[in-house]
């Protein structure tokens, strides 16, 4: 792999979109920026792209990275048992930083680790990434950190720790946060809070009803 190249969103983000894309397009890592913090990405459909992602992280197949779309429509072809909860989850939150945990079909070929019969599913509230998701197709995208280290909230924190591992950087400036997404397990017959986000369990509940347990009152 060649040294790796930092592109500027702001300033042209046709370049950064065409260098991000040939990069998917080889099985090669990048990072972009989300709503919440950077990722780092490959291209979900390729094993070894997704390998190097896991290495760059210095992370095990134990965590597979949950896989980001351009559309809720698009979560049809990757999950099955795509209900009425989960329409009317995307509908009110995505774009949004909710992660949702969804049975996989068998007919679904991707590695992206030890994930079992699931896949983890979101539609990142940043329009550039989104774009960039309409011409690359699903992205198995995780945090731009090493493994037990700090989200990177800007292209150079997550160069200082992935360094060549990436072969493009894409920076669009800070993102808001080192709030993850929430993630809502819905793949089995019970719905379950697998991580608290940025979405409260009431905002979910307000949604679809008694969806969850209710969180503790914490002024109690």
């Amino acid at each position: 792999m060649t040294a790796p190249k930092t592109y500027d969103v702001a300033s042209d983000s046709e370049a950064a979109l065409a260098a991000a894309c040939a990069a998917v397009a080889v099985g090669e890592v990048i990072v972009l920026p989300t709503d919440t913090v950077y990722g780092v990405g490959a291209d979900a459909f390729n094993a070894d792209a997704v390998a190097a992602l896991l290495a760059a992280k210095r992370r095990g197949r134990d965590m597979p990275p949950p896989v980001l779309v351009a559309e809720t429509a698009m979560v049809r072809a990757l999950a099955s048992g795509v209900d009425e909860a989960v329409l009317a989850l995307g509908e009110a939150f995505w774009p949004g930083p909710l992660t949702l945990i969804l049975a996989a079909p068998p007919s679904l070929h991707v590695d992206l680790g030890d994930r079992g019969d699931t896949i983890a599913v979101r539609v990142p509230d940043h329009d550039f990434t989104r774009e960039l998701l309409r011409r690359t197709g699903p992205l198995a995208v995780s945090s731009a950190n090493v493994s037990g280290q700090e989200a990177a909230l800007t292209a150079s924190d997550a160069a200082e720790q992935l360094d060549d591992a990436v072969s493009v950087y894409l920076d669009a400036g800070p993102t808001s946060g080192p709030v993850p997404s929430t993630i809502v397990d819905l793949s089995g017959p019970t719905p379950r809070l697998l991580r608290a986000g940025r979405l409260s369990v009431a905002e979910i509940n307000a949604v679809v009803p008694g969806l969850l347990p209710d969180e503790p009152d914490a002024s109690a």
